[in-house]
């Protein structure tokens, strides 16, 4: 049976991809379920819903790759985990390749900010070098094992310098050894075109809510030309916005009785969690 970053390669060839993004084991099950053909995990959500603070580069990479195996463990669709800013130098970069790759992820991101990073959609954010980057690039695809692990290259850059540049990192980091490319915060659906034509290699569209990005559908994705659709925080902000609700109601009438059915029933749960017959209830 081909690795799951085989099948990743393989449905990279056939279409676009979507993946939802996985806050937990548990979604990223769902997600599977759901029968979407990957998961992606996202750094803001691990540093959010493990960690309770924002995106701005406090995780570890040991955080991240238990995350990360957690998630592996208990799917077979191939995932995509955002690896911040590599935590660290080439060399770290390089080990965070060799820590997912363990964890049974099939590819990852790296972007091109300063530590501590910043959320991909706020102001204030720092580019590093462009030969740094590329460095950095060329030590994550040399530290693979597996020749089908995706080196996906993040630039922020058209929300820091301009589009211009976005485009003349994204050449540079493919030359460099990445094998798509993220290019973050693009501001209309005119530049998600003009980017298409304006980088030869696959790219991967960040579809995220409240952002830079205007709102478009996979079908326009991949109409456009984008071989991946991440959606990284769409279940966890609908899942904390259910459960703020909850903790309002149950404050205000001192019973989940009018919450039931907004709940995933006892059985539902189980049915995704795969009980077998006979297993004690908790």
């Amino acid at each position: 049976m081909p690795s799951r970053s085989a099948r990743l390669r393989t449905l990279l060839r056939d279409g676009t991809i979507v993946m939802p993004g996985a806050f937990n084991a548990l979604t990223a099950r769902a997600i599977e379920r759901a029968g979407f053909e990957g998961v992606y995990l996202s750094g803001a959500a691990l540093a959010n819903s493990r960690l309770g603070v924002p995106d701005v580069g406090l995780t570890t990479l040991s955080e991240a790759a238990e995350h990360a195996a957690s998630c592996a463990a208990v799917t077979t669709v191939p995932l995509i985990a955002d690896a911040d800013t590599g935590f660290g130098g080439p060399e770290n970069a390089a080990r965070t390749v060799r820590e997912f790759e363990r964890a049974g992820i099939s590819g990852l991101h790296l972007e091109d900010q300063e530590f501590p990073k910043r959320c991909g959609h706020l102001a204030g954010k720092r580019l590093v070098p462009v030969s740094d980057f590329c460095e950095k690039l060329a030590a994550a695809a040399a530290a693979r094992r597996d020749p089908d692990f995706l080196i996906v290259a993040r630039t922020d850059a058209r929300s820091v310098t301009s589009y211009d540049d976005a485009v003349a990192r994204a050449h540079a980091y493919l030359a460099a050894g990445a094998h798509m490319i993220f290019p973050e915060a693009l501001q209309s659906r005119e530049e998600l075109e003009r980017f298409v034509r304006d980088v030869p290699g696959p790219l991967l569209a960040n579809m995220t809510e409240f952002g830079r990005t205007p709102y478009l559908s996979v079908a326009d994705f991949a109409a456009l030309g984008y071989r991946i659709v991440i959606f990284p925080v769409t279940l966890q902000r609908i899942a904390m916005k259910a459960v703020i609700e909850a903790l309002e109601e149950l404050r205000a009438c001192g019973s989940q009785r009018g919450l039931l059915d907004r709940m995933q029933t006892r059985q539902e749960l189980y049915d995704l969690l795969g009980y077998q017959e006979g297993t004690q209830a908790l």
